[in-house]
Formats: C-alpha cells, structure tokens, sequence
C-alpha cells in the first residue's frame, strides 16, 4: 500500500469515527464517551493536518 493510500485509509477511518460517536452518543456508556471522544478528536486533528501537509508537499513538485 502506497504512502498516499495508507493517510487516506486514516483520514477515513478517523472520520468515520467521529461520525459513529455523534450518531450513537445516547447509547454509549458513560463511562466510554469521554476516552473515545478525546480518541476521535486526537485521530480528526492529526487528519486535518496531514491533509494541509498533503496540501503543501503536492505544491512543491
């Protein structure tokens, strides 16, 4: 699997599950929302930049 491939698989996969965690909020425990949101915002941020940085390394070729 190519560089390119493998960040989009995590740019999806994280954002899927940030989806997941705000549609089944109201059947989660308690006691897992709050480490599984901190999880998706941690893995969405991460995305979000590797996203800008793909941005730039493709304005420079």
């Amino acid at each position: 699997m190519s560089n390119s491939a493998s960040i989009l698989t995590f740019i999806i996969v994280s954002f899927c599950l940030a989806m997941i965690l705000i549609f089944k909020k109201d059947s989660l425990p308690s006691n897992i929302k709050r480490p599984l949101a901190i999880l998706a915002l941690v893995m969405v941020t991460f995305s979000f930049t590797l996203i800008v940085y793909s941005f730039f390394v493709i304005q420079q070729k």
